[in-house]
């Protein structure tokens, strides 16, 4: 893709997105399948190439002033945002982003899952709050195609696709988060098929505004008689607006916006607190069957979430870069009395910087990997292999989602460092990034939800097989590490912290206590994601050396294995500290006595 961009604004490398996708991931062999044999590395560069200018010129110009200028509630009881989100979200539309993975016979581009969520990273280092919009609109119509009628997909997937239509999912209400098993809203039957909708739905992101012509919210409800639990969840279709017969907009449904959600950061997207009073909605496949069908909506959300939280980290370790070589101050402890320098010249400035570059260019290479394996899950040459993929991906996500949400922000919270007193002002974007990052380890499944569920549920799975060809995946790359003089060290540390978390996992899965097993999950997940994301910093290192075994010497690829470098030093014995932990069987939280805190 073209080299200047970054000179523009800084949002991502564009010569590291290329290194991914081209020498890293190997996107052009995606060609040779039947799904993308219309495509080509030049329609590729094109597709990503138009995504950053979009990015650059619809969505950086008012990331600023739509975080100063919150959505608001008009007289009519309809919330309000900036003319310049809207145009910006009608760019994306206009050029096919939203759902640019289907088909181009339903109105796609056809293009790979690794290509589209790699143009779609620019847009969300520009302005995450709105190319939300457009992300959850995705998943929305994503869920009526794989479960609704045909008619349902006429008349609500057909307009999101054209952008006439959003889409929101509405699962979270005041007293009912994560436990989704305790949600109140009811859903009763009418006698010509459609439910009447009665609750209340917090959180809803995009759930009310003004852009376009209608918004089509899937909401979790229980109709009468249901099972308890999760068992007895249905999923349905309420439009803000009833759609009459040829897809245009006609009487104002029963859905109420009650209040917006003031937050800390992501403030230029529309966070609703919605009444729904007899609202008429449409079953989406089965009854008691919604929550199943929602986890697509919500395993699609939990991986744009991991890419969003890369980028937004990404650009922020752009910015503190840019800043550190030109701010001027201080000497080294070697010229007291030279003149001053700037500061990437101080070690422990080198030091931020690398680690941001260690989790920020990690956490996108872990994204773009899940989107791979997206790919091959659905168009790898045989069944084996697209099972494989797919099994992988399905063990991965809570990784995919949770690594990058908690260290990505760690990297914003280094840019702000290293822009001293100037990054904690509003003269800088840093503080900004800093603030609609910290969303992303909360919603879509907080963090601890995704400890749960990889070591409860992920790790034995399959009898273990998805953890196993994790491992054997980490053992291949150590092996063709360990031929490098260089890497061969980093080999083998990933070999034992490979190893370790095996130990931990048997010892945790034999204590034939649950509780007990689960109670320090998130210090699993931590651990388990440091391994994944070092081994895949070995793998990029690995594509910095020539064919004939030699290394590229360039500033780029010596940049790379710097930051393996980095991240086998200081970061892979954080794993083992965490693994540490979970080997003791540790019962300090789940025997306290609450009453002490």
């Amino acid at each position: 893709m073209k080299q200047n961009i970054a000179a523009q604004t800084p949002l991502l490398n564009p010569r590291d997105v290329d290194f991914l996708l081209y020498e890293w991931l190997n996107a052009e062999e995606l060609t040779k399948r039947d799904a993308f044999a219309d495509h080509s590395k030049e329609t590729f560069d094109a597709a990503l190439d138009l995504a950053a200018d979009i990015a650059v010129q619809k969505l950086s110009n008012h990331y600023k002033d739509a975080d100063a200028n919150e959505p608001t509630i008009q007289p009519d009881g309809t919330a309000k945002t900036l003319p310049e989100t809207k145009a910006g979200l009608d760019a994306i539309n206009e050029a096919g982003f939203t759902f640019a993975e289907l088909p181009a016979d339903e109105g796609g581009i056809g293009l790979p899952s690794l290509i589209s969520k790699a143009a779609f990273a620019w847009m969300q280092a520009a302005n995450v709050s709105t190319t939300v919009y457009s992300g959850l609109t995705l998943g929305n119509g994503n869920v009526i195609r794989s479960f609704g009628t045909d008619e349902q997909k006429r008349l609500f997937l057909e307009p999101m696709i054209e952008g006439r239509f959003t889409g929101t999912m509405c699962l979270s209400e005041p007293d009912a988060g994560s436990a989704l098993a305790d949600i109140s809203a009811r859903a009763e039957p009418r006698e010509d098929g459609s439910y009447a909708i009665t609750g209340t739905k917090m959180w809803i992101t995009g759930g009310d505004h003004e852009m376009t012509e209608n918004i089509v919210h899937l909401v979790l409800a229980k109709v009468p008689g249901a099972p308890d639990g999760v068992k007895g969840i249905s999923l349905f279709i309420v439009p803000k607006y009833l759609v009459n017969d040829d897809q245009s907009v006609g009487d104002r449904n029963a859905v109420n916006l009650v209040s917006l959600n003031h937050k800390m950061g992501n403030k230029g997207t529309t966070n609703c607190l919605l009444s729904l009073e007899n609202a008429t909605g449409y079953l989406v496949g089965a009854e008691n069957r919604g929550l199943v069908q929602m986890f697509q909506m919500m395993n699609e959300a939990r991986v744009a979430v991991g890419l969003a939280s890369s980028a937004i980290g990404y650009t922020g370790y752009l910015q503190s870069l840019e800043y550190a070589k030109t701010r001027v101050q201080g000497r080294p402890v070697t010229a007291p009395t030279g003149p001053q320098v700037p500061i990437i010249e101080h070690p422990d400035v080198r030091r931020m910087l690398l680690a941001q570059k260690s989790y920020v260019e990690g956490g996108f290479a872990l994204a773009l990997f899940g989107a791979r394996l997206v790919d091959d899950a659905h168009t790898a040459p045989t069944e084996e292999e697209r099972t494989a993929a797919g099994q992988l991906l399905d063990f991965l996500t809570p990784i995919i989602k949770s690594w990058p949400s908690e260290w990505a922000t760690r990297a914003n919270d280094h840019a702000i460092q290293i822009h001293g007193g100037y990054g904690y002002t509003r003269d800088y974007n840093v503080e900004q990034l800093y603030r609609d990052n910290r969303l992303n380890a909360i919603h879509e499944g907080a963090k601890a939800i995704h400890g749960l569920d990889l070591l409860g549920r992920k790790v034995p799975q399959h009898g273990g097989a998805s953890f196993g060809a994790l491992l054997g995946r980490i053992e291949a790359t150590a092996a063709r590490a360990e031929k490098h003089e260089e890497l061969a060290p980093h080999a083998a540390a990933l070999r034992a912290a490979s190893q370790r978390a095996v130990e931990v996992t048997m010892a945790l899965g034999g204590t034939g206590d649950p509780a007990l097993s689960l109670a320090n999950a998130t210090s699993y997940l931590d651990g388990l994601g440091h391994v994944v994301v070092a081994w895949l910093w070995l793998d990029q290192a690995l594509a910095t050396y020539a064919e004939d075994g030699a290394a590229r010497e360039d500033a780029f690829y010596r940049g790379k294995r710097a930051a393996t470098q980095y991240f086998f030093v200081y970061e892979l014995p954080k794993a083992h500290t965490e693994f540490d932990l979970l080997a003791k069987l540790d019962r300090t939280t789940l025997d306290l006595d609450t009453s002490v805190l």
